[in-house]
């Protein structure tokens, strides 16, 4: 007798070889999930390798999906089910997958060749190593074929399908509809009826496999999450920031150009603002990081909102045009996708390390505002936010996101374009009187006049060399410069007066503040909330402003008896607030090319408060 169990949150991983779309497989699951209401939150963790030896324990990739009928704030810290495609993807999962939890195997990786590569000595499957687990064993490669064996297509054309029957049997033991990844297959493959009708195929064969399988007699359901009332779509960090810059073009009514050399993991900004030509978006696949930035600059010299994006490395190559541009004191916008470092690092692997390059990796007293995205769905509005500031202020603004916030997903409100603030923007113009015009004279932002060339009497010198007060002009002034130097501060200093003020999660005043920035929101907000439903004085502020800092974020951090910074760097933030504040904060710092976990948090909060 089949019976059917309702859950309140489940974590399932997809592990398999880099060929094996279990990135596609995982993607398909979450967006059915988003679809029927659930709260997710993903984690694509992906091979550093483009294309590691098959079966080896380099080329294992995986998607991780927690989803719920309650609020979601992580992908989980360890798996109730794990799908393991081959020996090498149970290997590297198993030891974070829960007791007792459930391994759906495909047993046909696990034949001698594989467990080679992969480095058991026996087949785990047989031997004991799984006993404290419930294994689902299915020759999944062996099905697939059979299941599309009249169909037209070679041997490893049809071994690319596997991935649907395992997404089909997991549709049919969590009681999702196939009709969203049918409705995918169909429109992907439009023009390739046979691998179209094989994958349909397989994803069905996968479904009633379950169904007509007596071995398996329990089906779970997830109810629908409670929202807020509006309309949602599933969305990664990188189409939410790219979304965000064009609604800040729409707003401002300013065009926008994208100067942009590809790197992991933000070529998908350049992929997805090449979309939207229709918004008047200009998109320019540069030959390499400085003509990319370069061509931004002279973009937004023009009249146009400059953007160029990249990684850690690409920052490193970038640093002598954003003194450039910081010099110029034009609006741009530099979007920086954190990676693993130094060098080219851990390419695939998430990394919150270049807080200090934002601050400070630039020659000279270079002081550029820099803010920070906090969830894949933030990203919208924190790319709205660093247009208006450099818009406004006329500065270039340094947006970081990471890896992890990038690629992850969760269900996002769609806002109301309405809801929007205008983002006021006036050019230059020439004086009625005939008065001369001075390019580097300023308002109460300290902001100066944003002159376009070819304007009649707004002619002005531009260039690296340091600026005369007031005129342009070329000045070796030992005063000047040093004037210079202090005024440029104290316009980016001066943003704190036109950002929001710091908020707390928790009480104002407490045993113990989680002060973070960036990726680690959701791990932070779970840990926190977990603590404080025990009865501990904890509280959470997460960042958004990193320079300048909230005008009240002082007095807040003086609220507290002690403060720890969780960072997935060695001690960035920490050093800063030390520095500026005076205070003993408390570092905790993660460099494995991995968010935090929940209980990793919980156990050193615990800690702190004896």
């Amino acid at each position: 007798m089949r019976t059917t169990e309702t859950l309140e949150e489940v974590v399932i991983k997809f592990a398999g070889d880099s060929g094996d779309g279990m990135q596609l497989t995982g993607g398909q699951f979450t967006n059915t999930s988003a679809m029927l209401g659930n709260d997710l939150g993903t984690f694509p963790d992906f091979p550093a390798e483009i294309r590691a030896p098959q079966g080896t324990l380099a080329g294992v990739s995986g998607f991780q999906l927690n989803f719920g009928s309650k609020e979601i704030y992580t992908p989980g810290d360890s798996s109730d089910v794990l799908v393991a495609m081959n020996a090498a993807a149970l290997k590297i999962n198993l030891r974070n997958l829960k007791r007792s939890g459930t391994i759906v195997v495909n047993t046909a990786g696990f034949d001698a060749k594989n467990l080679k590569l992969s480095g058991y000595e026996k087949s785990p499957l047989d031997d004991g190593t799984l006993d404290n687990y419930r294994v689902i064993k299915i020759d999944v490669t062996k099905l697939t074929r059979e299941a599309i064996e009249d169909i037209q297509l070679g041997v490893k054309e049809k071994d690319r399908c596997k991935n649907m029957f395992v997404l089909g049997f997991l549709y049919w033991m969590f009681d999702r509809p196939m009709e969203h990844t049918i409705n995918m297959l169909e429109g992907k493959f439009k023009t390739k009826p046979d691998v179209r009708d094989a994958n349909i195929r397989v994803l069905k064969a996968g479904y009633h496999y379950g169904d007509t399988t007596e071995t398996f007699t329990t089906r779970y359901k997830v109810d629908k999450a409670k929202m807020e009332p509006g309309e949602y779509r599933n969305i990664m960090g990188n189409q939410a920031l790219a979304m965000g810059l064009v609604a800040a073009s729409q707003k401002s009514n300013l065009p926008i150009f994208l100067g942009s050399y590809p790197i992991t993991p933000a070529s998908d900004i350049l992929h997805d603002l090449a979309k939207y030509k229709n918004f008047g978006v200009r998109t320019f696949q540069a030959e390499d990081e400085i003509a990319a930035i370069c061509s931004a600059i002279g973009a937004a010299f023009g009249g146009s909102i400059g953007i160029t994006t990249t990684s850690g490395p690409g920052m490193a190559l970038k640093a002598e045009a954003m003194g450039l541009a910081a010099m110029l004191e034009i609006p741009l916008i530099i979007c920086n996708i954190q990676r693993g470092g130094p060098s080219t690092g851990l390419p695939t692997k998430t990394e919150q390390a270049d807080l200090m390059q934002a601050l400070n990796g630039r020659n000279g007293e270079c002081p550029i505002p820099v803010i920070a995205a906090k969830t894949p769905s933030d990203c919208f509005e924190v790319a709205f936010e660093a247009v208006r500031i450099s818009l406004q202020h006329m500065t270039p603004v340094i947006l970081l996101s990471d890896g992890y916030i990038a690629n992850g997903a969760e269900p996002w409100k769609f806002p109301n374009a309405n809801d929007l603030k205008e983002i006021k923007v006036e050019f230059a113009k020439m004086k009625e009187n005939g008065e001369k015009f001075m390019p580097y004279a300023r308002d109460e932002k300290l902001a100066r006049p944003w002159a376009i060339p070819g304007t009649k009497g707004l002619e002005h010198r531009i260039g690296g060399i340091e600026k005369e007060n007031i005129t342009g002009n070329i000045s070796y002034d030992a005063e000047n410069h040093e004037f210079m130097v202090k005024l440029r501060e104290e316009k980016v200093e001066r943003i704190a007066d036109y950002i929001p003020l710091q908020t707390v999660e928790g009480p104002e005043k407490g045993d113990l503040l989680i002060l973070g920035w960036g990726g680690t929101y959701g791990a932070i907000k779970a840990a926190v909330k977990e603590l404080q439903n025990e009865g501990y004085k904890v509280a959470h502020a997460h960042l958004r402003h990193l320079k300048p800092f909230p005008k009240n974020l002082g007095e807040i951090l003086h609220n507290y008896d002690k403060i720890l910074v969780p960072e997935i760097n060695n001690g960035q933030l920490v050093k800063v607030i030390r520095d500026k504040f005076m205070l003993p904060a408390i570092p905790y710092n993660k460099i494995q090319g991995v968010p935090f976990m929940k209980a990793e948090l919980v156990e050193k909060m615990k800690e702190i408060l004896g």
